[in-house]
């Protein structure tokens, strides 16, 4: 019988040919996987491909005192893809995952920044300079529309229609979705389209909107500390591009946009991941009754 990271490798392989998930997405599920492995080797020596419902139950027990109830989550999702994988597969007579009970845990609103904060970070980069111009741009286009980091270094010229304001992305799966930048944004980025970035690159090709003075397209992991550090320069919270992301979605849900026009800013496929905005909707609804209400 082929090892465990082989069987995970070919599973993989066939999730990226069926669902296209992002190369970040498939590498937590190896790690995932390969930990179940290991765990299931440890206890009683069973390969991966043959545990029962009893292995998995003991695997998932061995670190029910050290992981987060999200971390467990997680965890039971990859086992009940790869074991859904296995029997539509004919590898397996059965899925013995199925039997297996998610986790419970609350979903916590994930970490935001109020709207004071969101315009002193977006006020920290030098804009009198080419890097500082494209700093801007990039913290006005990413609170303006939501992307992720992965999906803004990834713009490409011929995604940014300056004319309609709108940017198209590529998400998750590779589904493609429109976002409006709106005019704030618009006018950073047409200011480092015109000036800033010609500057940078000086006449050499590149079709990445952000660039480096290195005169190629920025990563995520550049974009991250840019981000963490003009925080730290402003002495706000710490703060990562997601931050960003989920305070564009929390100032859209305060100011009354409905949930499903967020899901589809978001690109989320399904609305229960958008849900957890809900609990900012309540809260505002309970400051309003308060504010409003004779007996709040």
């Amino acid at each position: 019988m082929s090892s465990n990271a082989e069987q995970i490798d070919l599973f993989l392989d066939q999730l990226w040919l069926s669902d296209g998930l992002s190369r970040n997405t498939l590498s937590a599920y190896r790690r995932d996987l390969l930990k179940l492995g290991a765990r299931l080797d440890e206890e009683g020596g069973v390969h991966l491909v043959e545990a029962g419902v009893a292995d998995l139950q003991r695997a998932l027990l061995l670190g029910v005192e050290q992981e987060k109830a999200t971390t467990r989550a997680r965890l039971v999702s990859a086992m009940r893809r790869f074991y859904q994988y296995l029997h539509a597969s004919g590898q397996r007579p059965d899925d013995p995952s199925a039997a297996l009970e998610r986790p419970k845990h609350g979903q916590p609103l994930p970490k935001s920044l109020s709207e004071k904060h969101v315009v002193a970070l977006l006020e920290a980069p030098d804009v009198a300079t080419p890097l500082g111009l494209r700093d801007r741009a990039m913290l006005e286009v990413l609170y303006a529309t939501g992307l992720r980091v992965s999906e803004l270094v990834g713009l490409t010229l011929q995604q940014v229609d300056l004319t309609s304001g709108v940017v198209m992305t590529l998400g998750k799966g590779g589904k493609e979705r429109l976002v409006p930048m709106g005019e704030v944004a618009q006018d950073w980025l047409g200011r480092y389209l015109a000036t800033g970035r010609p500057a940078l690159l000086t006449g050499v090709p590149c079709e990445q909107v952000f660039v480096t003075r290195l005169k190629a397209g920025m990563t995520r992991q550049m974009a991250w500390h840019l981000i963490s550090g003009y925080a730290r320069r402003q002495g706000l919270p710490p703060v990562s591009p997601h931050t960003l992301r989920h305070a564009f979605a929390t100032h859209l849900v305060n100011h009354g946009a409905d949930l499903r026009v967020v899901q589809l800013l978001l690109g989320h496929s399904d609305i229960s991941t958008t849900q957890i905005y809900t609990h900012v909707a309540r809260e505002r609804l309970r400051r309003l009754h308060e504010q409003h209400h004779p007996r709040g």
